[in-house]
């Protein structure tokens, strides 16, 4: 089965770091993601989707990201239930393995100019130099456009 949510969006409000009890950082946001297509001529739309982010990925929200600024998020859509004052209440949410700061607010005053991005430190990072990517070693074929059958 797989459960794969991919989204960029603007951030809705500032991100408010918490704590649980056993010191763990998570932020609850909600992005806010333009539909690609406009409804009935009322103009654009967008959708509000509910994310959660855990530990070093909330830290690093909170610390680099505001009201407005554009993240792209990779994650899964979970759902809960808790029992809230008139009954139960249902939750669905992305939540979220990895974050990227994308731009800054609307205003720009908080955009780098450049992408920032999180990856867990228990997943591998490599840098544009550490991957080899020459091809110079790879023998040129003859092929001419009789042998492609879509030319």
């Amino acid at each position: 089965m797989i459960n794969k949510a991919i989204l960029v969006g603007r951030l809705t409000k500032d991100i408010e770091l918490r704590k649980t009890s056993s010191n763990i950082s998570t932020c609850s946001f909600t992005l806010a993601c333009n539909r690609r297509f406009t409804g009935q001529g009322n103009g654009p739309t967008a959708d509000f989707i509910n994310c959660v982010a855990w530990r070093q990925s909330a830290d690093f929200l909170s610390q680099y990201a505001s009201k407005g600024s554009i993240v792209g998020v990779e994650g899964r859509i979970t759902t809960r239930s808790y029992e809230g004052q008139n009954g139960k209440v249902y939750v669905t949410e992305v939540t979220c393995d990895n974050v990227q700061l994308i731009g800054g607010s609307k205003g720009g005053s908080t955009n780098t100019g450049s992408n920032q991005t999180f990856t867990p430190s228990n997943e591998p990072s490599f840098e544009e130099n550490e991957i080899n990517d020459d091809f110079s070693n790879t023998p040129s074929l003859d092929i001419s456009s009789d042998d492609l059958p879509f030319y």
